[in-house]
């Protein structure tokens, strides 16, 4: 197999092939929607000896993520994925894994929360998990998924970093939906990602050692938390020195972020994941209408940025932040994280927009991102932010009140004894 063959594959495909090109050791599982395709063809592989890892079905997520830890505790190289609740389930142990400074490579597919419930995405899930200690790169395209699998491992298991991470991508929208993916030359695989040996973790019968013990009393624990935070804050370099390395290997290149059509735009629409291709659209369609717009992706949402995010937004007339998450009481969690870090830049937007978009796999449609894209460039004038504002069209209004009125009518016939 060399660098040009290409497959038609689902993002979920594609990001088993990753694991498969990383020569995992080790994959604990556990099936959720829509993840399940990953573990599938995972075990498919390891049944007929393509893969030499070793395959295990656990009972749980809370037990598949314990699992992972401790395999990677001895040195293996670890790989899992999950998907909405499961990422919950599984949240205590994040804390645990990533504190262990294990290295493993968790893939989520983005499903939004319970309840109600539903299996499209939004990205409630994987932000909830942004605090845990887990570094997390969210991909747009299939062959993102794949790459970003490879990068992961290699920035994970940098010395300066020994952090796990997550790779993202949308239930639905990218985990069934088919795209030409390169598959990388093994070869070529193995010199970018070479074996994986950890000097501070493995297991030896004459040289015990304990990971996460008890501290008692601040000290200890603020200096192990901080130093958490600091190998945190290398990804960032290491993220380059892999993407200038993946690079010249295979000729693509991923950033912290990504600037799309951003050299003269005088307002800047933010997205992630893969709604940002409808986002780029939209960039083009109001291009062809004369109006100066561009859009940043975030790529990498832990560690956070900032300094990237700064530079590609300092300068802009209105800045709009399109959050498919939203925290009951607040608002979009990036819209937050972006105010803060712009707020002691000279240079700052003069209006910063907060827009609320796609929760539960909603569709952006082109009159919503034409909308966000005329009330963001009329906040730029005034001077004057907005938001956040949620993406609802009068049509899919009128629809919600028409399973509201049938509701009603199904309560009145019950009660009537109809």
């Amino acid at each position: 197999m060399n660098q040009t063959d290409q497959m038609m594959m689902t993002g979920n495909l594609a990001a088993a092939w990753g694991a498969r090109l990383a020569d995992v050791d080790y994959i604990p599982a556990f099936p959720i929607t829509p993840q399940t395709e990953i573990v599938e063809a995972l075990a498919t592989w390891c049944e007929s000896g393509a893969m030499a890892a070793r395959f295990v079905t656990m009972d749980s997520e809370h037990s598949m993520m314990t699992a992972a830890g401790a395999a990677v505790a001895t040195g293996a190289r670890v790989f899992t994925a999950t998907s909405s609740q499961g990422l919950l389930y599984a949240l205590e142990v994040l804390y645990s894994v990533s504190g262990w400074r294990a290295p493993l490579v968790l893939v989520n597919v983005s499903r939004a929360l319970a309840a109600p419930i539903t299996l499209e995405p939004d990205h409630n899930d994987v932000l909830a998990a942004r605090d845990s200690g887990f570094l997390q790169i969210h991909a747009e395209t299939c062959q993102e998924v794949l790459d970003s699998i490879l990068m992961a491992y290699r920035i994970a298991e940098d010395e300066r970093v020994m952090l796990p991470v997550i790779v993202n991508l949308d239930g639905f929208y990218l985990s069934f939906t088919r795209e030409p993916v390169t598959i990388p030359d093994l070869q070529m695989v193995k010199a970018f990602l070479p074996p994986f040996r950890p000097a501070h973790l493995g297991f030896k019968a004459s040289a015990p050692h304990a990971l996460g013990v008890a501290v008692l009393g601040g000290t200890p624990y603020s200096y192990f938390r901080h130093q958490m935070h600091l190998a945190a804050m290398n990804a960032l370099d290491v993220h380059r020195d892999a993407a200038a390395a993946f690079e010249q290997l295979f000729g693509r290149r991923y950033d912290v972020v990504e600037g799309y059509r951003l050299d003269d735009a005088e307002d800047v629409l933010v997205m992630t994941n893969a709604f940002a291709s409808k986002g780029k659209a939209a960039v083009d369609a109001a291009r062809a209408e004369g109006k100066r717009v561009g859009l940043l992706r975030l790529r990498m949402i832990r560690p956070w940025p900032a300094d990237a995010i700064r530079h590609a937004l300092q300068g802009r007339r209105a800045v709009a932040v399109l959050d498919q998450n939203l925290s009951p009481g607040q608002g979009g969690i990036l819209f937050q994280e972006i105010a803060a870090c712009l707020y002691h830049e000279a240079l700052r937007p003069r209006a910063l927009c907060s827009f609320i978009g796609g929760l539960g796999g909603k569709n952006l449609s082109e009159g919503e991102l034409r909308t966000v894209f005329e009330q963001t460039a009329e906040a730029g004038v005034q001077g004057k932010g907005i938001g956040p504002v949620l993406l609802y069209t009068e049509a899919e209004h009128r629809e919600m009140v028409q399973l509201q009125d049938i509701a009603a009518d199904v309560r009145a016939s019950q009660g009537s004894g109809k």
